[in-house]
């Protein structure tokens, strides 16, 4: 029932989409547009920086929302599953947010949620995320490749400090001993996670392979 619980939690806050939202605001249905997508990127692109920061702090601010009410709910009664409980409700998020079922399942990609899981779960997988996606940024001009890349580097992370029990959010460190059980379980559930969160990056893998990938700072093709 915590699972189920975590799951709806983290779905119900994933259904508010800022894209979607701030672009009704503006008189358009940002998934008409562009990538098609309501996320950061695609608004970004097409309102501006500013309604692309305004969207990704929407979207950070409802995944730290449900996590924070699954630390409240579980960190002094079930410490020893309390991350694989935040596992659950960040799934959930991202599913609500990709797949709003007002929105007839359409929504965004979850990378701006994803990177909220990451500062929910632990300071270290939040700073490597920032770096790798910022790296991969400035060396390649691909905001794609740094999603995919940092969605890859989150599970491994998880599943290095959920063996050693050893995880740390700013300052508070887990009291409690993971059970293997639910290492192994949290781990399939950042992997669900992490192969989202690629699966929906498929086309622009394939523009990877072709070289066809739009840059940030370039025109986008037609």
């Amino acid at each position: 029932m915590e699972r189920v619980l975590c799951l709806i939690i983290g779905y119900c806050f994933g259904l508010f989409q800022t894209g979607y939202i701030y672009g009704k605001l503006h008189g358009i249905d940002i998934r008409e547009h562009g990538s098609g997508n309501a996320g950061t990127t695609n608004v970004g692109r097409i309102l501006g920086r500013k309604a692309g920061a305004v969207v990704y702090i929407g979207d950070i601010s409802k995944t730290l929302i449900a996590l924070g009410i699954v630390r409240i709910l579980y960190t002094q009664s079930q410490p020893e599953h309390l991350y694989l409980y935040l596992a659950y409700a960040g799934l959930g998020v991202v599913l609500g947010h990709i797949f709003p079922f007002y929105l007839k399942f359409k929504g965004g990609k979850g990378i701006a949620a994803m990177s909220a899981i990451f500062a929910s779960m632990d300071w270290r997988i939040c700073v490597i995320a920032i770096l790798i996606f910022g790296i991969t940024l400035v060396v390649t001009r691909y905001v794609s490749l740094g999603s995919i890349l940092m969605s890859v580097a989150f599970f491994i992370e998880y599943v290095i400090f959920s063996l050693q029990s050893s995880f740390n959010w700013f300052g508070v460190k887990l009291d409690a001993e993971i059970p293997m059980e639910a290492t192994i379980e949290g781990s399939i559930v950042i992997f669900v996670l992490a192969f989202i969160a690629i699966y929906k990056h498929k086309s622009n893998i394939v523009r990877l392979i072709h070289g066809t990938e739009n840059k940030v700072g370039s025109k986008k093709k037609a």
